[in-house]
């Protein structure tokens, strides 16, 4: 049955919310508002019911058939709708537009008339209780033209109005949708053809995919929007943009709209992402570095919990978006280090700022919300202090550059606080702290936001209420001493109004003939019967419309302060921005002394050179553990000797790993303008960070661990440039010694051939150490160990030369391996060394006879031993000599019965 023949069965109300559910979106639940409650019918109750864990009712039946049902509560629906964005649901939004009593005008049988006033999805949201404060909420849209030969992307954060775009191809847009940590994703809805398939399915698995019609993105409709949205003529205001880029940022706007049913943020200009070029790190090489997520998962013991000292949620977003994307201009990231030196140095100044940053609220979000339709009187009180704030911290600047000139980041911080270049903020804030109420609720409807005196025409209102409500205070009393009721009280509810109630027990009083014309009957409960009078009815409906005249008074002066924010919302958004660079400035300077944080040397040369260079997040957990301080190693690369490509080895436990991973890190904090954990470093700026340490299945795509391997593999082989740094831990592991050993041998010779880029290699095979005798630009370290009683001591420290062995067997002992393993190791490990390079095949070697291996192997150690000792003249050993010798014999007997 069509949608119309199904309307003309339903009753009225049912007809509305089917008419309703027509219009929202498809794939969206309808949140439909009914008094108290937001209610769910039909398939969307049945699927919001399961993933809410709510009961499920029913309402009624429709066509013959119940109407499945459930509901949410209206006051807390937020954490209700949390829940189902992770989901993975859309959610439209279905208010009440006018007040039922409007309603009971057109017929006691009337309506209320509803309508959807926002589609909530992933990218969309816009409420503190459902962001992370510290965590920017992207949304994006991807235009493919062309057939692929032309594409852009373009994003968002609809809590704060940035807006971006760059021309891009399939790696690209892979690149850096992984850096902005995509929430949703907007494509055309057709089928794209490959490379982009592929990179829409990576995107899928992380963001949510909203397709959109085609016509969204044809360009020429997409600039009259951009033109309408930005109120200009031409956007050569903005810059130059394409024709992808122009798709790209008009289907983005087409999807906020239509999800804000008509209502736009107050959206910043469209800029060009890649103005800055940034250094590309690709999503495994996140995982792997674990920049912003541990792989335990979470954000504790990611590098970005490890250095964030922000004192505010836009502070820690822009802490996150530098750490993504790393700078590769050495004269910007030279002036976000100048900020940060400065502040390290000015102490009290960078104290005083912090302790004002502590207390901003976050302005840009506030805005975001105000500009929506969606604000409240405290984003109002928001904008005020955060005002309030930029002015005080500007000042502090300011007074602090007398003494010692600031750097050009943070001079213009500062005039971006006390918008210099505009008519400042005082008037506004003057405004808004004679407007506002020192108490504030949530949202405006609940009123009394508005300071007493502020609008003489809400005071008259405002007394009008007040009056009335002392009048019902007196009225209580006089007949509280008319019926002599010591109990009885004047009540009200949304239902009866004012009423008069009492215990069952007084009732018989106010029923009885002498007052029965005065007190009226409305009700009994088991607890109390209620009355009212003719009196008391007149006073309520007093009362009600004072209440409704000061409501609308206030609503009215809300959205006159909403209008004179909005108005500056270009300053305050500025204003924004500067407090979260001055914020990271302060943060990355506090770091910096309490960790013990050098200033790096970050220019256009390919030399990387670290002394002491340490691990931030090991070397935190190991001084929250009490368990030591952290080993601090070099690492040259591209230095005197010429060697670009250092192969780590050693053994296991031996922190080769971590090596590899905190010199990558290092890099990239430089790169992202931060001081780094090394007594001193030299950074020639790398274009991009590849890393692959650690690998897992991959079941999603039928991959084995060494296929993942290979994959990334292949991807660094392919795509590493001179000015790359790269980092390989054991290549070739997943499969045969020789086949294992020929695929890592080989992916050296290419990076030192080919790619010719700077890289840390670690690795068990120990014939690939002799590939520096062919390889002029390949030197060899080695993690150091040292052998106590028998036992092996992991030292941490990286040495030069190649590692003797690898330990394995001393691992596996130290890992609790039963002893007779251990034992069994140590015999095989001894028999396999002495026949290395022999012509027997390992696989002929009779590993699991047991008894045929022991016995010779004895005989053959028994035999070295008793040699040896033939061979010592005791008295021509000197003491050293003689001790040396016992040590020999020691280690030739070890393993013998």
């Amino acid at each position: 049955m069509d949608a119309a023949s199904e309307i003309d069965a339903a009753t009225p109300m049912m007809a509305q919310y089917l008419a309703i559910r027509a219009e929202a979106p498809p794939d969206s639940l309808l949140f439909y508002r009914m008094g108290d409650f937001y209610e769910l019918f039909f398939d969307d109750a049945v699927k919001a019911a399961a993933a809410l864990d709510i009961a499920l009712t029913k309402r009624g039946k429709h066509l013959g058939a119940d109407i499945p049902m459930c509901g949410v509560p209206h006051h807390s629906y937020e954490s209700y709708l949390a829940r189902l964005i992770k989901r993975g649901f859309k959610v439209a939004i279905c208010e009440q537009t006018e007040d039922p009593a409007e309603a009971k005008k057109r017929g006691a049988k009337a309506v209320v008339r509803r309508a959807v006033i926002r589609v909530v999805t992933p990218g969309t949201i816009t409420e503190d209780s459902l962001l992370e404060p510290g965590r920017a909420n992207h949304l994006a849209a991807l235009s493919i033209l062309r057939g692929g030969a032309e594409a852009a992307l373009a994003w968002l954060d609809l809590s704060t109005g940035d807006l971006f775009v760059r021309t891009t191809d399939a790696e690209a847009a892979r690149l850096h949708a992984a850096a902005l940590s995509l929430s949703e994703l907007v494509i055309a809805d057709e089928e794209a053809s490959e490379p982009w398939k592929c990179v829409i399915d990576d995107l899928g698995r992380t963001a949510a995919i909203a397709h959109q019609p085609a016509a969204q993105f044809d360009s020429r409709a997409a600039q009259r929007r951009l033109l309408d949205a930005f109120a200009v003529q031409s956007l050569d205001g903005f810059g130059t943009f394409s024709r992808a880029e122009v798709s790209a940022l008009g289907a983005l706007l087409a999807y906020v709209s239509l999800t804000q049913v008509g209502r736009m943020p107050a959206l910043k200009a469209p800029r060009r992402a890649d103005a800055s070029p940034v250094m590309l790190i690709d999503a495994a090489t996140r995982a792997s570095l674990e920049l912003f997520e541990a792989q335990s998962g979470g954000r504790e013991g990611s590098l970005l919990a490890a250095i964030d000292r922000t004192r505010t949620g836009a502070g820690a977003r822009l802490l996150a978006e530098r750490l993504s994307a790393p700078l590769t201009d050495p004269s910007a990231t030279n002036a976000r280090l100048d900020a940060v030196e400065w502040l390290f140095n000015e102490r009290d100044c960078r104290d005083a700022v912090r302790e004002r940053l502590k207390a901003a609220p976050d302005m840009a979000r506030a805005l975001s919300r105000l500009a929506l339709g969606r604000g409240g009187p405290r984003d109002l009180a928001a904008i005020r202090e955060g005002l309030v704030a930029a002015r005080e911290i500007a000042g502090t600047l300011i007074s602090a550059d007398r003494l010692a000139p600031i750097p050009p980041e943070l001079a213009e911080a500062a005039q971006a606080l006390e918008c210099r270049d505009g008519e400042g903020f005082s008037d506004l804030i003057a405004l808004l702290s004679q407007a506002l109420a020192s108490d504030l609720p949530a949202l405006a409807r609940d009123g009394g936001f508005i300071a007493r005196d502020f609008d003489p025409g809400l005071e008259a209102a405002r007394l009008l209420r007040d009056e009335s409500r002392r009048v019902i205070a007196g009225l209580e009393s006089r007949y509280r001493a008319e019926a002599d009721a010591k109990s009885l009280k004047i009540r009200h509810n949304n239902v009866l109004g004012y009423f008069i109630e009492t215990p069952p027990s007084s009732a018989d009083k106010l029923t009885s003939h002498e007052f029965a014309k005065v007190f009226i009957h409305r009700q009994t409960i088991v607890s109390a019967v209620r009355f009212t009078t003719t009196e008391l009815a007149e006073l309520d409906a007093r009362i009600a419309r004072a209440r409704d005249e000061a409501l609308a008074r206030e609503l009215e002066i809300f959205d006159r302060l909403a209008e004179s924010v909005k108005g500056r919302a270009r300053d305050i958004g500025a204003a924004a921005d500067a407090f979260a660079a001055i914020d990271v400035a302060a943060g990355l300077a506090v770091l910096a002394r309490d960790e013990n944080y050098v200033r790096p040397v970050v220019d256009d040369s390919f030399a990387f050179a670290i002394e002491g260079g340490r691990h931030p997040v090991v070397e935190q957990a190991l001084r929250y553990a009490s368990a030591g301080a952290f080993i601090a190693n070099d690492c040259r690369l591209a230095n005197e000797d010429g060697a670009k490509i250092k192969l780590v080895t050693g053994p296991n436990m031996a922190g080769k790993s971590t090596y590899l991973r905190q010199n990558a890190i290092i890099a990239i904090l430089a790169q992202a303008g931060s001081f780094v954990p090394a007594q001193a470093a030299t950074i020639g700026v790398a274009d991009r960070i590849f890393s692959r340490v650690g690998a897992a299945d991959d079941l999603a795509r039928g991959r084995s661990t060494f296929m993942v391997e290979m994959v990334e593999t292949a991807a660094i082989l392919n795509q590493a440039s001179a000015r790359a740094l790269v980092i390989l831990d054991e290549i070739g592991r997943g499969t045969s010694t020789f086949d294992g050993l020929s695929i890592a041998w080989a992916a050296v010779e290419h990076l030192h051939n080919e790619n010719r880029c700077r890289a840390l290699f670690a690795t068990h095979y120990h014939e690939l150490t002799t590939l520096a005798r062919s390889l002029p630009r390949l030197a060899n370290v080695s993690m150091r160990v040292r052998e106590w009683k028998g036992d092996v001591v992991f030292l941490h420290e990286v040495g030069e030369g190649p590692a003797d062995r690898s330990y394995g067997v001393a691992v596996a002992k130290l890992a609790g391996l039963p002893k007779s393993v251990v034992k069994r190791a140590e015999t095989v490990l001894r028999l396999l060394e002495s026949q290395r390079g022999a012509s027997t095949a390992l696989g002929d070697l009779p590993l699991f006879a047991k008894a045929e291996i022991e016995p010779a192997e004895q005989k053959c150690e028994e035999s070295a031993l008793a040699k040896a000792l033939a061979e010592i003249e005791p008295d021509r050993l000197s003491p050293r000599e003689a001790l040396e010798a016992l040590y020999r014999l020691k280690s030739l007997a070890k393993g013998l019965p």
